[in-house]
């Protein structure tokens, strides 16, 4: 995990995670989140929506595998309470937290990261959290094309981590104990200045280390620089609208 998302931990928050803020805010704003909050974000990664979160006032903590994106999260936040750790097993006591949220953190093939949520709660805590949505019918599919070049098993588990379909993520969640279920579609959108600049930024991301470990970093730049100069706009960004489902959900209780 250190090695996927780690090993560009620089150019991934400075370039990669910025794209991802009109997630972040928009779950924030569903979530209500403010002044009395003690929030937990779960696979912070380089913790922008932490900071994000504290911006609104929440008191902040957050989790992640990656020693190295950790780092950079620590050093955005450096009153937070930020660890390097297993989602599947929280280094916080029961009833901790008021919100929880992951982004693109939690999978299909991870579903034991939500019981443990649950217990971090209080009772009547929220969950807010994101995955990939419909991408095939996504205007900026073409972003992700790239990923295709990872190995058939890699490709094989990414499809089976997906939770974009329906009732895929409510069963999930209901099977964790989490009631009042919401699903909503995420605005989101990547902006790439040209056509080497995304492929830089999503060569810092772990799906593309994958693709890398299967066809070398060349190849996978040259393919990402090939994808995105059919794109080009004269005058304008690179542009790519890709869905993002999420869902609010919360803890039995008061």
């Amino acid at each position: 995990m250190d090695e996927g998302w780690g090993r560009q931990a620089v150019p991934f928050a400075t370039l990669s995670e910025p794209g991802n803020c009109r997630e972040y805010v928009s779950v924030h704003h569903r979530l209500g989140i403010g002044q009395d909050d003690r929030l937990l974000d779960v696979a912070c990664g380089a913790g922008l929506a932490l900071e994000l979160a504290a911006l609104r006032g929440a008191t902040c903590a957050g989790i992640d595998a990656s020693p190295r994106l950790v780092a950079v999260a620590r050093d955005r936040s450096p009153h937070a309470d930020i660890r390097v750790g297993d989602m599947h097993d929280l280094p916080w006591p029961d009833a901790s937290f008021d919100v929880a949220t992951s982004f693109r953190g939690i999978w299909g093939t991870t579903p034991e990261a939500l019981p443990e949520l649950l217990r971090a709660l209080v009772p009547g805590g929220r969950l807010g959290m994101t995955v990939w949505g419909h991408i095939k019918a996504s205007p900026g599919a073409w972003a992700l094309k790239p990923f295709r070049a990872a190995s058939p098993p890699k490709l094989a588990n990414q499809a089976a981590m997906q939770l974009g379909r329906p009732g895929a993520a409510e069963d999930l969640l209901a099977r964790a104990g989490f009631v009042d279920i919401e699903r909503f579609e995420v605005p989101f959108a990547w902006e790439f200045a040209d056509p080497p600049t995304y492929a830089r930024t999503i060569a810092a991301t772990g799906p593309a280390y994958e693709a890398i470990q299967h066809t070398g970093e060349k190849a996978f730049l040259a393919e990402a620089v090939r994808c995105a100069t059919a794109h080009v706009r004269a005058g304008l960004p690179l542009r790519a609208e890709i869905a993002v489902t999420g869902f609010i959900a919360r803890k039995a209780g008061s």
